[in-house]
């Protein structure tokens, strides 16, 4: 079993409110979020684009409810931006991270992503980077995740997605080889890996030593299955019920948090499966999830 002093668990927003498609949870405010949040057992959020900027009335509304911030996503542009205007956007971020008092914060190239486009099919039209982009992502990464780690006090993890740059388990892998394990960690997602048909166990024993963060992901695999032979876009797939909570797919999730418990793995796993919260109550899966979590993990 996990040490519940040392495996803390949290869930994402965007069960309730969707950043990139408004108009999935415009209903839900901030507040029903984060006390439901509380209300099926979580005690970690990453931060939704209702959250309040402002780091002391944020950490007020969730210290009433016993959340914390826990990690925030990061689009990076380093192949397609200046370093210097990434670099800016990096630190502005950490520094709300640090004033929320996280410890994670969760890197995407989003360069020539098609993950946010909704006329782009999510299978066969992903950017492939050339050795020239692929020394300038992880030059630049590195850097990220020295600023990160020396000066903030927060690791860097990268966040493999589909629609980016860094999606497949060759890409990933590739990622971590020519990164400094010092400065760069993995976010491991499991419904991101096994959407792209990649083996999520498989993942987790490769990455083991460089995992920081965890997403609890599962997929409906008729549904990726309907997305590829439609030519779906991501988001197109996410409307139509690709993810679900763990438990609720085709994921096996025993052997995966055996490898992690028997690794000694220590920060979050946050359950993060974007769904249309008309037709996934956010709360009832919320608390759907937090039982198949406890049941698996004893926390």
């Amino acid at each position: 079993m996990f040490d519940k002093e040392k495996v803390k668990l949290g869930i994402a927003p965007i069960a309730w409110t969707n950043d990139d498609m408004p108009d999935l949870g415009k209903e839900n405010t901030f507040e029903q979020c984060v006390s439901e949040m509380a209300l099926a057992g979580f005690t970690g959020s990453e931060v939704g684009n209702k959250y309040p900027k402002d780091p002391e009335v944020l950490k007020r509304a969730l210290d009433l409810r016993g959340v914390e911030i826990c990690n925030q996503w990061f689009s990076s542009f380093l192949l397609t931006k200046p370093f210097e205007e990434v670099e800016k956007e990096f630190r502005a971020q950490l520094t709300f991270l640090k004033a929320m008092g996280a410890k994670v914060i969760g890197a995407s190239e989003q360069s020539y992503s098609v993950q946010g486009q909704l006329d782009t099919p999510i299978f066969g039209h992903k950017y492939v980077m050339n050795d020239q982009e692929w020394e300038r992502l992880c030059t630049g990464l590195n850097k990220l995740g020295k600023i990160a780690k020396e000066e903030y006090g927060i690791s860097l993890t990268y966040h493999h997605h589909m629609g980016t740059v860094v999606q497949t388990a060759e890409e990933t892998a590739r990622l971590m080889e020519n990164t400094d394990p010092e400065y760069m960690s993995l976010l491991f997602d499991t419904g991101h890996f096994a959407y792209c048909g990649e083996d999520p166990l498989e993942m987790v024993k490769t990455h083991i030593s460089r995992i920081k963060h965890v997403h609890l992901k599962d997929i409906r695999p008729e549904v990726v299955e309907e997305v590829k032979a439609k030519d779906m876009s991501f988001l197109d797939g996410v409307r139509a019920g690709a993810f679900t909570i763990p438990g609720d797919g085709c994921i096996d999730f025993a052997p995966i948090f055996q490898v992690l418990e028997e690794a000694g793995y220590q920060g979050y796993m946050v359950v993060e499966a974007e769904q249309d919260p008309a037709k996934a109550n956010p709360l009832e899966y919320a608390i759907r999830a937090r039982k198949f979590i406890a049941e698996n993990t004893g926390l």
